[in-house]
């Protein structure tokens, strides 16, 4: 719990360069399988469009990016509790289901597969970022309540801040991603900024940012 809804900038004592925010824009499942849905299907189009504006605009500002895919083996070995007692499994690897939906940037971006809602959960996710210096993720993506959140959730754990990009986030569930967003940004001081904000952040870190050194990259 938290004692104000103040949402300060980065984590204290873990500070980049001249005191920035060293930050990563986090694409999470934008697979085909969560567009299935009739009402994300419907946003498809213009989310992926949103998520690529983000990427842009990390490259642009020496940001790093990483697409967050969910993937499952067909042995059940990997599958979550619900889709075992209901033997049946979903998104497996190497499956059209699988694959990021067309249109969306991939090429030269980083991937990392998980199992779970959380990112964090089963990867090597808590070690990318620490090896990137980062302490605040952009978060951007489906579905806004499930696996967003729970990625939010586990990044506030591992003393991240945490930055929703609210036009780059999709749900079926409109009112269930209102609310966990609201505890999200109230409990966790989580702040929730659409893509236009977002690339005005990065464009003004840029700014004053040294570059990454290719070597680094």
């Amino acid at each position: 719990m938290t004692d104000s809804p103040r949402a300060p900038d980065a984590a204290p004592g873990r500070r980049g360069e001249k005191g920035m925010m060293m930050i990563a824009v986090l694409v999470v499942d934008m697979q085909n399988a969560f567009f299935e849905d009739p009402v994300l299907r419907a946003r498809r189009d213009g989310l992926t469009a949103a998520c690529n504006a983000l990427m842009n605009a990390a490259a642009n500002a020496n940001v790093r990016a990483l697409l967050v895919k969910t993937e499952h083996e067909q042995d059940k070995s990997t599958w979550t509790l619900n889709m075992l007692d209901d033997d049946q499994g979903f998104i497996f690897r190497g499956t059209e289901q699988a694959d990021f939906v067309p249109g969306l940037h991939t090429d030269d971006v980083p991937k990392l597969v998980k199992t779970r809602d959380s990112a964090f959960v089963g990867t090597d996710l808590l070690l990318r970022l620490r090896n990137w210096d980062v302490d605040t993720i952009v978060l951007a993506g489906v579905s806004t309540h499930n696996c967003v959140a729970q990625t939010g959730a586990d990044a506030f754990a591992h003393n991240f801040r945490v930055i929703y990009a609210s036009d780059a986030t999709g749900s079926e569930d409109a009112e269930a991603a209102e609310a966990t967003q609201a505890i999200l940004s109230r409990e966790y001081r989580q702040r929730i900024l659409t893509v236009s904000q977002i690339q005005e952040l990065l464009s003004d870190r840029a700014a004053t940012a040294s570059p990454v050194p290719e070597t680094a990259r």
